[in-house]
């Protein structure tokens, strides 16, 4: 993958958009620090695990750090880097006062106990303690991490710092305060964002027909929500195979099932997992892995609205493609923010001692889904750009302003 340089991509055509100097543009590529180190753990076995890490931290311009820890065999440098990157971005798009940071651990966590997955936790924060806190950098979950994971470094940092400190991490257990929706929040958010642009082009999502490739904690919701909202949800895909039927899938029985099973090829999906974005469909929802849509596979995409659960699904080459074919992409930086929109309210209640009540949340987060949508959706029409290239150019008229008034550009 070429996860950085396609983020430069996206950097160079919004400050095209700006008119931004080639020092601000390049001000806006560079990360703020690359922090790496070798975590050293002893597995059950009596022996010790040797695993790189890294923290990027990308741009604190708009306030602290924000982004998720992923445990990882693929994770590396570039990617953390760009995740970072979008991170900046997404929190800009959306408007909270947070910047841009990601973490990573070369490791397949599948191979580990939980007790070896929870002392790589540990020394994970050990090695970064020095550049994390409430008010430096806040992580989060990511792939292959969980509640579990923020409790065991939360646990770790405390120990370090000798006090209370739940604001310096969010996606934990309730019962040390977590937050009501943060485990539905980044399926919950794109929905909010797909009903405003639902009733901006004046569409009912009952006559929606809808694919979802991933059936993971956010594909499932997604499915879960466009079902409840009336729409036909004719194919559903995990790593093992595609669930599709054109008259829709009965969602809650599929994703029992796969509970039931671990696999939709258990309980008999038909089909290659690529098949999910051939399906006859109006709107393509990629929320599993990086770079789905392509040069090579976007001829075969037949949907008119793609709304990107999955960080970076479409490459530049295909987003280019679909934009000239008239296909609305709603980017993965606006329309899976809503994880670290509700991470921001995590840690404000870290903050503030308070505790929301569900409701709060989830009205908090559609509406600021829904703002950030509508401003990004006005500056494409007003532009005649794709909405990509808007929301990239509004977070970084947001982030540049920022740097120009520390004096960092």
């Amino acid at each position: 993958m070429a996860a950085f340089e396609h983020f430069k991509q996206h950097v160079n055509s919004a400050a095209r958009l700006l008119n931004l100097s080639d020092a601000e543009r390049l001000a806006l590529e560079k990360p703020d620090r690359i922090l790496r180190a070798n975590l050293t753990v002893k597995l059950d076995d009596g022996s010790t695990g040797t695993f790189p890490a890294y923290r990027v931290q990308f741009n604190n311009a708009r306030g602290p750090y924000k982004g998720g820890i992923r445990f990882h065999p693929e994770a590396d440098e570039d990617e953390v880097s760009a995740l970072a990157a979008m991170m900046a971005v997404k929190c800009a798009v959306v408007g909270i006062p947070f910047g841009g940071a990601k973490g990573g651990v070369t490791v397949d966590p599948k191979k580990l106990s939980a007790r070896e997955r929870g002392a790589l936790a540990r020394a994970y924060v050990r090695a970064f303690a020095d550049h994390l806190g409430p008010d430096i950098d806040i992580p989060a979950p990511d792939v292959y991490t969980t509640s579990e994971t923020m409790a065991a470094m939360l646990d770790e940092y405390e120990q370090i710092v000798g006090t209370s400190a739940p604001a310096m991490i969010t996606g934990k257990p309730l019962s040390i305060g977590g937050s009501l929706g943060r485990d539905t929040a980044t399926a919950d958010g794109a929905l909010a964002v797909l009903d405003a642009l639902l009733e901006d082009e004046k569409l009912d999502a009952v006559r929606l027909t809808a694919s979802v490739q991933g059936a993971g904690n956010a594909g499932a919701q997604a499915a879960r929500l466009l079902a409840r909202r009336g729409a036909a949800v004719v194919a559903l895909s995990d790593s093992s195979g595609t669930l599709a039927d054109p008259a829709g899938i009965d969602v809650a029985a599929a994703l029992a099932g796969k509970e039931a099973k671990k696999e939709f090829a258990a309980w008999g999906a038909v089909g290659g997992v690529g098949n999910v974005m051939e399906t006859d469909a109006r709107l393509f929802v990629p929320a599993a892995l990086e770079e789905q849509l392509t040069a090579d596979t976007v001829g075969a995409l037949r949907a008119a609205y793609v709304l990107e659960i999955a960080n970076g699904p479409t490459t530049p080459d295909a987003d280019r493609t679909l934009f000239a074919r008239g296909v609305t992409v709603v980017p993965d930086v606006l329309a899976n923010a809503g994880g670290v929109t509700v991470s921001y309210f995590e840690w404000i209640q870290g903050r503030t001692g308070e505790r929301w009540e569900l409701d709060r949340v989830t009205d908090a987060l559609a509406k600021t889904m829904k703002q950030a949508y509508r401003e990004v959706a006005g500056f494409a029409k007003e532009r005649g750009v794709s909405l990509r290239d808007a929301a990239y150019a509004l977070a970084l008229s947001r982030l540049i302003e920022a740097m120009r008034a520390r004096g960092r550009v």
